[in-house]
């Protein structure tokens, strides 16, 4: 195959100006908490260890996920490790209480949670608070990023109290670097607009199959210096596997965007390219873009895609794309 070959992005990033540095590839730790289906637990922590072995070395988490099971889980194959020798995210939004007797279950898509509820709480006692269980959950001392987590439907109380509290505890040196986490592009550019933000995590909206942050987050983020961590590189598993019943956007993939992830596919077979690997590699094409983080629920799935984030793949594919209609043409491609 002739032409320029496009490699994996290089060595860490920094984060904005906080100084926070993270491998251009990262672990998403949703699916250690049982997300959609059972793990077993010495699964969920080799899954880790693959990550560490890897270079996955950012890992990214929340309360949310399995209401603390993620977080706990994580903690133990951290213990005894080098702090230095990774870097970590957790998010605040949500706060975990015990569940009252009688009271709902909130699996939320994640099996076997354990005994607690969710509840949201923006306020400055509330985000110190969140954060204090989870180093706790976490067996750690220091974080170095926290986000606001899905924040659209309590915008008010960002603006009145939930990122002062960030702000706050980056001037206190609790966290090195602070943003938000959340699948709205648009109001992430908003906040990226009105506040000082490090980073932000995208999730869904800037993939081979959707170019939402393109239009919004992305320009506003280049222009304030605000870096982007991309979640859902594969739209949920559309993007993973294009087979009747995948998902996108956590839900089933409507047939239109089934049948146009199978031309993607069909395209990157021809330049011997697997879907996933063109996946993993197009947000990079952005300038504001940083890392990607890729959950991943057993130590095959780690190791598949550290290895896809390697894969050669040809300029003439990106250009193939647009040619046939499936990328826009005024896309930032990578090189």
């Amino acid at each position: 195959m002739v032409g320029d070959v496009g490699r994996a992005p290089g060595g860490p990033r920094e984060l904005g100006r906080s100084g926070v540095r993270v491998p251009p590839l990262g672990l998403g730790c949703a699916p250690l908490a049982d997300l959609y289906e059972a793990v077993p637990e010495e699964r969920a922590l080799d899954t880790v260890r693959a990550a560490f072995d890897t270079g996955l070395t950012y890992m990214d988490t929340a309360p949310h996920y399995g209401v603390g099971l993620s977080e706990e889980r994580l903690g133990r194959v951290l213990a005894g490790r080098d702090r230095a020798a990774y870097t970590l995210s957790t998010k605040v939004g949500r706060r975990l209480r015990p569940r009252a007797p009688g009271e709902p279950v909130q699996a939320d898509g994640f099996a076997d949670t354990p005994d607690r509820v969710r509840e949201w709480d923006f306020t400055r006692d509330g985000i110190r608070a969140t954060l204090e269980s989870s180093l706790e959950r976490l067996g750690v001392d220091a974080l170095d990023i926290v986000y606001l987590h899905d924040p659209e439907d309590h915008i008010r109380e960002v603006y009145e109290t939930g990122f002062a509290a960030l702000a706050e505890l980056k001037r206190e040196k609790l966290v090195k670097a602070i943003g938000f986490g959340m699948n709205h592009s648009d109001l992430l550019a908003r906040f990226v607009a009105d506040f000082d933000v490090d980073v932000v995590l995208c999730a869904g909206r800037w993939t081979l199959l959707e170019r939402t942050a393109y239009d919004d987050l992305l320009p506003v983020c280049e222009r304030r210096g605000t870096s982007v961590v991309v979640g859902g590189v594969y739209n949920s598993g559309l993007l993973a596997d294009p087979a009747p019943g995948a998902r996108y956007d956590y839900r089933q993939a409507p047939p239109e965007l089934l049948a146009r992830a199978r031309r993607l596919a069909e395209v990157c077979a021809e330049f011997r390219v697997p879907l996933r690997a063109a996946a993993l590699r197009f947000p990079f094409g952005h300038p504001a873009v940083a890392a990607a983080v890729v959950g991943c629920a057993s130590p095959a799935e780690v190791r598949d895609n550290a290895e896809l984030f390697t894969h050669d793949i040809p300029q003439e594919l990106w250009q193939a794309l647009v040619r046939r209609g499936l990328l826009d043409d005024d896309i930032p491609l990578p090189v």
